[in-house]
């Protein structure tokens, strides 16, 4: 084990439970988004954000979601493989479906269609 870890993940009991609950309750998001209009929003990932940050969710709607730019980012829904974010990627989601962005090393801009 690393000895100056504080992960919940490695077993090496350094993190406190406050801090784990700090983690889970931190609404922040890595992310700024431009509104296009009611459907459409880009959004831009920047690398460098706490990985707490990525959780898994769902959506309330079905949506499309499209890869602007090559990237080292993947996208993983619930119990699969994660996808690699390249530029020109489609993935459909559909509404409360989970899934999660596991962040990269380089930015990343997705443009996400809600079908509505």
């Amino acid at each position: 084990m690393v000895e100056d870890c504080k992960c919940k993940s490695c077993g090496c009991g350094k993190m406190q439970p406050e801090q784990m609950w700090a983690m889970i309750e931190d609404q922040t998001l890595p992310f700024y988004e431009e509104v296009i209009d009611q459907q459409t929003i880009i959004r831009h990932f920047k690398p460098g954000y706490p990985e707490h940050l990525f959780k898994w969710h769902f959506d309330r709607e079905d949506r499309v979601v499209e890869v602007l730019e090559d990237s080292d980012w993947k996208f993983q829904y619930d119990n699969e493989m994660p996808i690699p974010l390249m530029a020109g990627v489609d993935i459909k989601i559909p509404a409360g479906i989970y899934h999660r962005i596991i962040p990269g090393k380089t930015k990343l801009a997705l443009k996400i269609n809600k079908l509505i």
